[in-house]
Parts: structure tokens; sequence; C-alpha cells
């Protein structure tokens, strides 16, 4: 049988994927948790949609700053332990909050500066502990590999939402942080346990704008690697900041409360986890760049949809359509660029992929300003057509892919 196609099991056969999987289903999970308490908490103290979006776009903003460093650096450190100071620092950000909560004088802008230092964890994430999964498991079931991984996340997105609703509504937002803190432990205790060493690199005469130049001369030979790319940019600008808004659509036009907010606010999550299980069971290589391109139209499509939903239940289905097309997306998104990368440069490219990803600020700050103009509704709406017209002009770049 080809390694290509062995059967999920024998992943997680693998003690090291399963290490590195638990550690990423936990930092996404808190991430699903802190991301919608954090939206509730802000727009319930300020009352504007802006600075709702202010506190995801800060997250992100470490990967456009910092995305392609720290892609060349993660050759000159040792994985495993980079990865323990990943969690340990994301750790310690959750537990300040915890205790600024429990003391009643948790403010906006400490969310803002923890919001950023959590970014920084998320930027390392693929040159990090996603380059260690191509180490652990072989090129040949790297696809498969970030199926389960990219699932995990879209479970974490079923759940996190509506267990971060039921605390916030039963206990306020310092129960969320302090739950955050126990899940960390758990990952910390897998990323101690890993048994895979990266070594590291010699240093060379070249620096790391050196290394970085090296990333992106690799990206401009390979057309196929800047219509991956491209397609990445277009998502994190046009797509993916809508998500940002729907507790302020859920609140505002459905007139929801934080659990239903919370329920309706997993749909994606839902739709996205089925999706990722559909991709580990019948994507092949040859239709790897489909899945990719075909999953943010359809997750474009279903943004209008949601925003101008009459009710709560229409509103859920196309969520639900919209996390089906962010499998295709996302699933793919990692997997394209570490097959397509020279071997010797993936930690650099995947550094570059940060930096795409990165670019996410400009549609956060973007969609804001238009939601304070316009409305959230309308907001999502223009955002959406905005990045399909996008998608269209750029047809002579992901055409290869």
């Amino acid at each position: 049988m080809d390694a290509s196609a062995a059967p999920m099991p024998r992943l997680f056969a693998v003690a090291d994927f399963r290490r590195l999987w638990t550690v990423g289903l936990i930092v996404f999970v808190v991430r699903w948790l802190e991301m919608l308490a954090v939206s509730l908490f802000v727009y319930q103290a300020t009352g504007s949609a802006f600075l709702v979006t202010m506190m995801t776009l800060l997250r992100i903003l470490p990967m456009g700053l910092f995305g392609a460093i720290m892609g060349a650096l993660a050759e000159r450190v040792e994985a495993r332990s980079a990865l323990v100071c990943i969690v340990l620092g994301s750790l310690g950000t959750s537990l300040v909050l915890a205790l600024l909560a429990h003391a009643g004088v948790l403010a906006v802008w400490h969310l803002g500066v923890a919001s950023f230092v959590n970014g920084l964890a998320w930027a390392a994430d693929n040159p990090v502990r996603r380059l260690m999964i191509g180490h652990v498991v072989g090129p040949a079931r790297m696809g498969r590999a970030m199926s389960a991984d990219v699932g995990s996340n879209n479970a974490s997105r079923m759940f996190g939402p509506i267990a971060s609703g039921v605390i916030f509504a039963t206990v306020g937002i310092e129960g969320t942080f302090a739950l955050s803190v126990l899940l960390y432990l758990v990952a910390l205790q897998a990323a101690l346990g890993l048994r895979y060493r990266s070594g590291v690199q010699p240093a060379a005469a070249e620096g790391v704008l050196a290394r970085i130049a090296e990333g992106v001369a690799a990206v401009r030979r390979d057309k196929r690697l800047q219509g991956t790319l491209a397609i990445t940019v277009i998502f994190n600008i046009w797509g993916w900041p809508f998500t940002s808004l729907v507790p302020v659509v859920a609140q505002d036009h459905l007139r929801l409360g934080p659990e239903a907010i919370g329920l309706l606010a997993s749909m994606d999550g839902v739709g996205a986890f089925f999706g990722a299980l559909a991709m580990a069971a019948w994507a092949t290589p040859s239709n790897y760049g489909r899945c990719y391109i075909g999953g943010l139209v359809l997750y474009l499509l279903m943004i209008p949809l949601f925003a101008l939903a009459p009710h709560p239940l229409a509103a859920g289905a196309a969520l639900l359509l919209n996390g089906f097309g962010q499998a295709g997306f996302s699933v793919m998104q990692a997997t394209l660029v570490y097959l397509l990368s020279p071997p010797e440069l993936r930690s650099r490219v995947l550094g570059i992929l940060s930096v795409c990803i990165g670019v996410g600020p400009i549609g956060f700050l973007h969609l804001g300003l238009l939601a304070d103009a316009i409305g959230a509704q309308w907001a999502c709406v223009v955002s959406a057509l905005e990045g399909l017209l996008a998608l269209a002009l750029t047809r002579r770049l992901w055409s290869k892919v």
C-alpha cells in the first residue's frame, strides 16, 4: 500500500504525532474559548464593533510582523524546546488574565496586550509545530496528518464557542481563562514528552535577512507556491475577519444571548470538522489544489447568506457550509506549502506563509471601519464580495495550483 494512502489510525500510532496533535488541539480549543469570550466582554464593555475586530487583529498582527523572521530562526533553535517555550508563554498569559479577572480589574487594554502576546505563539505554529509534524510523519502522509490536525482545530470550533458562551454566562470571563490555564498544563505535558529532536543548524555566514530572501526567492521561482500564497492572502483579508463579527450580528440582528451565540458560532466548526473528515477520506494529491480554491469560494459565498439570514437556523446553516468550505482551504494550505517547498527551505517558506496569514490585520481594520460606517451585517456582505472580486482578478496566479 502507498504510504500516502495509509489509514488514519496509522498516523496516531506514531507517538510524537499524537503529542504534537494534542498540543495543537489544546491550543485550538483555548483560542476559540478565549476569542468568543473576549469578543463578548469587549462588546458589552464598549459597544464598539470596531474594538471587537481589533482584538482579533492584534492576535494576528505578529504573523505579519514576525512570521518570516520566525521561519528563518526556526532552523537555529531546537524545535521541542521552542514548542515548550511557546506553550509556557501562552499559559502565563492566560494565568495573568484569570487573576486580573478574578480581582475585578480586567480592562480592555489588558485583553489587547494579551491578544498580541498570544499572536506571537500563533505565528510560530507553522515554522515550529507543523514543520515538526512533517518531519515526524514524512511527506507522503503530510496531507492526512494536516487533515487530522485541522480536523482537531475544527472540532475545537464546535465545542470551544459553546463552552465559552456557557462559561461566560454562568461564571464570567475569569472562568474562561482559568479553564485555559488547566488546558495549557496538559499541552505542556505533551510537549515535554516529545522524543523528536530537530537538532540545530550551525551558524552560517548568511544572516536572518539573507535566509528570508532565500525563502522569498523559492516562492518567486514556483508559480504554484505563488498561487497558494495568493489564495491565503485573499482568505485572510476578505474572508476570515468576518468571524470577529459573528457575536455582533448574533446579538444585534438575531437577538441572541451568550449561550445561543456560542451555539451559533460553533456551527462553522461543525461544518469544518466534517469537511476535514471528507478531505482525509477522499482528497488525493491530484485534487489538493481544487479542494483549496473551491473551499475558499464556498467560504466567501456563505458569508453574505449568514449576515443577511432572517432566522438563527438559516444563519447556522450558512455557517455550517461556510465551515465546510474552510476545511478544504485550511487542510490544504500548509499541506501544499510543505509539499511544494524545497525540503531545505521548508521552515523559511512556512514562515512566509505565516506572513501571508499575518496580513489579516488589514482585513480586520477594513471590516471594523466598514462595520462602524454601515453596520456589521453589510460590512460582512461587502467584504465577501470584495474577496470574490479579488479571487477573479488573481486567477492568473492561482490557476496552476
